[in-house]
């Protein structure tokens, strides 16, 4: 190298330490390998089977405005022996931060989570009918143009990455019993094969991740008509209410059945009780619910982000930012601590 002019060297490093994503693929490529699917499983390079469990985070651009975006909020989530976080971003906070602005708190986040050993789903937090692009609330406004261009930045900038394992497609796809118009799974299916097709464009060694209809959950359409692509992993959000006792037999029709054939990953569950801050009917549970769903997953090879590590954010996991449990948080922190060994 000494006879090469310091000049063209200098820029030749700035140039290489400039492309998206380069510093954090080459710095944690030792840590973390890449996972892959193979059958209903996710497994490591050596072809072990990996099992996740974590919990899932609020949107990065509240935590920036909490003054809790930082790795000391990270450190708290392994410190419950989490191996996987789930990052959401909300459409209208895209948009209001700025791209480059959110991809800088996402490379910040990743990069902490890398460090800690931990993988990483980037959600697309949005909760609506992407057919006929009517949401649940403004917060989730979004196009279906600009869904599809959110994942080609997403998948441009972490190809190669293997901290960032998986990208979940979209949160909670929902007609809101027609309130939101009609929607087939036919058209959710074509809709999220054409954000695959985008994504294995770019980065062809992540994981995508499908929710189910209603709310995210139910995933019994994948028997006759599955998503036509591969290396992917569908994802079910099983709430106490969304079916009622004896719970296995229907979560077994709804969304278990799939996870002979393919990996499931419930990204987000939880419950709390009635008068528990912000707490709605779909939530409302107690440890019978925790230990039945987790009993389920554990049955089922499921893989599992509880909702949400947040005092605000409902149902809660903790109680304030010096991480203090709640009550679905004491429980779930016991579950993390006893099967992520």
């Amino acid at each position: 190298m000494k006879n090469i002019p310091f000049c063209i060297t200098l820029t030749a490093l700035i140039i290489l330490f400039s492309i998206p994503g380069y510093c954090n693929h080459q710095e944690q490529e030792s840590l973390l390998p890449f996972l892959t699917v193979d059958g209903n499983r996710f497994v490591d390079d050596a072809g072990n089977e990996v099992i996740l469990r974590g919990v899932s985070f609020p949107d990065p651009d509240r935590l920036e405005k909490a003054t809790q975006w930082n790795k000391r909020f990270f450190q708290a989530a392994k410190d419950w022996n989490c191996n996987v976080v789930r990052i959401p971003v909300h459409p209208q906070r895209w948009r209001e931060r700025g791209e480059q602005n959110y991809l800088n708190l996402l490379d910040q986040g990743i990069e902490w989570a890398g460090e800690l050993g931990m993988y990483v789903i980037i959600d697309w937090h949005t909760i609506g009918n992407p057919v006929t692009e009517v949401f649940f609330r403004e917060l989730y406004n979004t196009t279906r143009a600009e869904t599809f261009r959110f994942w080609r930045t997403i998948a441009d900038r972490y190809a190669g990455n293997p901290v960032v394992a998986f990208y979940e497609l979209f949160n909670e796809p929902t007609d809101y019993n027609g309130r939101l118009g009609r929607m087939s799974w036919s058209q959710y299916k074509e809709f999220i094969e054409e954000i695959i097709h985008i994504i294995y464009a770019h980065d062809e060694t992540v994981i995508p991740l499908v929710g189910g209809l209603d709310w995210g959950y139910n995933l019994s359409y994948v028997r006759d008509n599955p998503i036509d692509a591969p290396g992917i992993a569908y994802v079910t959000h099983p709430y106490p209410q969304k079916r009622e006792q004896p719970w296995e037999e229907k979560w077994e029709e709804d969304f278990g059945f799939v996870a002979d054939t393919y990996p499931v990953f419930a990204t987000e569950f939880g419950f709390m009780s009635e008068d528990g801050l912000g707490a709605h009917i779909p939530v409302i549970g107690d440890e019978t619910y925790g230990e039945a769903i987790i009993s389920y997953f554990n049955k089922k090879g499921i893989s599992w982000a509880a909702w949400v590590f947040d005092p605000l954010w409902s149902p809660q996991l903790i109680k304030d930012w010096y991480f203090t449990p709640s009550r679905q948080g004491r429980f779930f922190k016991v579950k993390l601590m006893e099967l992520n060994k």
